[in-house]
């Protein structure tokens, strides 16, 4: 099958679970086709699939991965020992595992080609993802209610499925309402932390970080980037030569702010 006839046959199949969306017809441009089937990715509850589409699902983006380009770790510079600064698409990074900056829910983002880095994850690993997250959430309702979320602070680990790592790491920030609390401070350095810990207790050697809680979350940029810094150099520290560490930013004002801050404190350091 070529790509375009993978990606026809995953959005009829993911068209017929949704009866509302039954009729709906094939769009005739690659774009539009692409950005249906991310959609129903998207609003997919976790459930069962059939072998053979996740068979098709995962060459298809497997191919719509390399498409885009992987970047490998030894493709980078460090900014200091064991920490490296990388603007980009954090779904091609391949590294041991990659971060994941999720709500509670713990299941990804439901909302149809929303810009949100739970959405891109969950989307490029394929529905796999949100199968074992529910897994892992089903089990801590059996042992601690229906209600259960996940608290803010801690770290989840999975496997990758589709993306270049090998898995991926989740962890809910703060979010932030009105001013800056301590609190909320605490708490993401506990993000960080967490997911350093949970990493080294599976043997993961290189682990790239996006800026947590500073989008929808609305944590201040400059102050999550401090935070993120302090809580990493501190780990790296106790761990001398351990892990290897990304911090990956996506836009613009995020990368000034960490390179202007990596590079203050390489100088302090001296």
């Amino acid at each position: 099958m070529t790509q375009e006839e993978k990606r026809e046959f995953l959005i009829s199949r993911l068209l017929k679970e949704q009866p509302r969306y039954a009729q709906m017809k094939m769009p005739v441009e690659a774009r539009e086709q692409k950005r249906l089937l991310r959609s129903l990715f998207n609003i997919r509850m976790p459930e069962p699939i059939g072998e053979d589409f996740i068979k098709i699902q995962d060459e298809y983006l497997r191919s719509e991965t390399e498409e885009k380009g992987i970047t490998e770790l030894s493709e980078l510079s460090q900014v200091e020992q064991g920490i490296y600064l990388w603007q980009g698409d954090i779904t091609t990074l391949k590294v041991d595992a990659i971060v994941n900056a999720a709500n509670s829910q713990m299941l990804g983002c439901f909302c149809p080609c929303h810009g949100c880095i739970d959405n891109a994850i969950h989307t490029y690993a394929g529905i796999q993802l949100r199968n074992e997250c529910n897994a892992l959430m089903e089990e801590k309702r059996k042992l601690y209610g229906r209600n259960y979320e996940e608290p803010t602070g801690r770290a989840v680990i999975t496997k990758g499925y589709n993306l270049p790592c090998r898995y991926v790491i989740h962890t809910v920030g703060p979010i932030i309402s009105g001013r800056l609390q301590k609190k909320d401070c605490e708490q993401l350095s506990d993000c960080y932390r967490s997911c350093l810990e949970a990493a080294l207790e599976n043997e993961v050697r290189s682990i790239a970080f996006c800026c947590i809680s500073t989008g929808e979350f609305h944590f201040p940029n400059d102050k999550a980037a401090q935070i993120a810094v302090e809580t990493v150099r501190e780990f790296q520290r106790a761990h001398r030569g351990r892990m290897e560490v990304v911090f990956n930013v996506f836009k613009d004002i995020d990368y000034e702010i960490y390179r202007e801050l990596l590079t203050q404190n390489r100088a302090a350091e001296k």
